[in-house]
């Protein structure tokens, strides 16, 4: 009897002290947290690094942070199930912080976040849009609030998330940092200060975690800003000298590359000349070699830099901004611009307006707010200029989180915004979840332009009733945008296996089935924008 008691202690202790060898399970696609504790001389400067090792042998390197006093922290999103050992090196010696080791067991993952079940966002196999890792798309719908993660409480921030969810976007673009729209967060406090030698403010980032967790809790996917680039250099981190740059950029993508993201390494830049020499050399020092979440950069409105761009690795994505403007330029530039020509440029990368004209912003050429309409057709003409991988949308007053009628700061023509929580229900907003509902019923990563396919109108119309036109490869899918309605004739040679049409209304989300008039002749419902769209079956 004393034998079987004491194998059974023995078990018991052999799983205890497993359980604490390992520490605490973590989620595969779940982010794993690790703290050390330095000595009290450690700098805050300190280059710790920890290689980790999956199951099945796989190498990955993740940088720490300093998290305040004697704290230092990894994360990290495993992606294995089984046992991952991990290890620390670093440039000099620190007690605490060198040589240490440990493991943890990677688990099953049982959460209902699309990211728990389907893993992180990464770039297809072709190039050309988003999926998660278990390969099954992703749909890019992003809402601005770049001042949001920075003004908001967390009350606040949770009701506008909850709104956005249930309109079906799926990421959240925003701001890490100060810059010219905010100096500050909504307690005070800066990210750093400094600029020949940073000082970073832990406390600033603690708050910020709480704001871009809840995005992923919300289903949506954080599109975090590293370093804005537009404005007086005291209070923009695009600006800091490059290697100022490159300590803050590392410091922000160790803190939250445990989180499902993709990064915007640099925000409202001109990335030509010495300019894309300062952007390249932090994106290689920040990403290069390494795995991590997609990168993009985003540019000034009307703007295509990325040709010396082309062979930087670490770069994913590529995103444009349309910018605001209501002219016959500014439209044609949407539609029959870079994207539409630049596209079938190697490599293959998505394609994605970011920032297209914000509803309720004052149009920079008509002097008048952008209604629904106008956000509406350049949503449309995005998704259809390049092979689509999703768009972007704006509210003003919701993107620089006002709280009461107010003009942005530092954006005097933008023209007075409503408070953030009446600016969510611009009626736009509710028009892009139309907008994700019929693109994700359908194959809609298998699109590639084809304006060859529209015989009628033949081109000659004006910029603003420019239809744009996308088809699958195999002729078996097919969409166009008819911003003002109107007829539209086909070449039905070119969509040979499309059988079946049906009208989609961009205000209401209703489908209403759409007779040829004769074999490729088409008539919309009125002179309203309207989608046409063919199926196969």
């Amino acid at each position: 009897m004393r034998f079987l008691l004491l194998i059974v202690v023995s078990l018991v202790f052999l799983e205890f002290t497993s359980s604490r060898l390992l520490g605490d399970d973590v989620g595969k696609w779940d982010r794993w947290e690790h703290s050390f504790t330095a000595s009290d001389k450690t700098p805050e400067s300190a280059d710790v690094s920890v290689t980790l090792t999956s199951p099945s042998g796989k190498i990955f390197q993740r940088r720490t942070f300093w998290d305040g006093g004697r704290t230092w922290k990894v994360r990290f999103k495993p992606d294995e199930i089984g046992i991952w050992k991990f290890s620390t090196s670093s440039d000099a010696y620190y007690s605490g912080l060198s040589n240490q080791s440990g493991n943890f067991r990677c688990v099953q993952n049982t959460g209902q976040t699309i990211f728990q079940q389907h893993g992180p966002i990464e770039v297809s196999t072709n190039g050309r849009y988003l999926q998660h890792a278990d390969g099954t798309p992703f749909f890019w719908l992003a809402d601005t609030a770049w001042n949001g993660a920075l003004l908001s409480d967390e009350k606040d921030w949770d009701s506008y998330l909850s709104d956005r969810q249930a309109k079906h976007f799926t990421a959240i673009q925003l701001v890490t940092t100060q810059w010219r729209t905010a100096y500050k967060n909504q307690e005070g406090q800066v990210a750093y200060e400094g600029r020949e030698a940073i000082q970073i403010h832990p406390e600033f980032f603690k708050r910020l975690d709480a704001r871009i967790d809840a995005v992923n809790q919300h289903n949506l996917l954080a599109a975090p800003v590293m370093l804005w680039a537009l404005g007086d250099e005291s209070y923009t981190p695009g600006k800091l000298p490059t290697d100022q740059a490159i300590k803050l950029a590392k410091y922000i993508e160790a803190r939250y590359g445990g989180n499902d993201v993709l990064w915007f390494l640099g925000g409202d830049e001109n990335y030509s000349g010495q300019r894309a020499e300062h952007w390249k050399a932090i994106g290689k020092a920040v990403f290069a070699n390494r795995h991590h979440a997609p990168v993009t950069l985003h540019p000034q409105g009307m703007q295509w830099h990325f040709d010396s761009f082309t062979n930087e690795k670490w770069l994913d994505v590529l995103i444009y901004q349309s910018g605001h403007g209501d002219s016959d330029a500014a439209l044609s530039w949407i539609h029959s611009g870079p994207p539409s020509k630049l596209w079938q440029n190697d490599p293959p990368r998505p394609i994605i307006n970011s920032e297209p004209p914000y509803e309720g912003h004052i149009a920079y050429n008509s002097k008048k707010p952008h209604p629904a309409y106008n956000v509406r057709r350049a949503a449309y003409w995005s998704l259809l200029n390049a092979p689509t991988a999703g768009v972007s949308y704006g509210a003003h007053g919701v993107w620089s989180w006002e709280t009461k009628p107010n003009t942005p700061q530092n954006h005097g023509g933008s023209g007075i915004a409503n408070p953030w929580n009446e600016a969510i229900n611009l009626p736009g907003s509710t028009d892009m979840g139309y907008l994700a509902r019929l693109f994700t019923s359908l194959d809609w990563w298998k699109l590639r332009p084809a304006n060859d396919v529209v015989k009628s109108p033949n081109g000659k119309q004006r910029p603003a009733e420019h239809i744009s036109a996308a088809r699958s490869d195999n002729g078996n899918l097919f969409v166009a945008y008819l911003p003002v309605g109107g007829e539209v004739v086909l070449d039905t040679s070119k969509i040979a296996r499309v059988k079946n049409f049906f009208w989609f209304d961009p205000r209401t989300g209703k489908r209403n089935a759409a007779d040829a008039k004769r074999p490729g002749q088409f008539q919309a419902p009125d002179q309203q924008d309207w989608v046409l769209v063919g199926e196969a079956n």
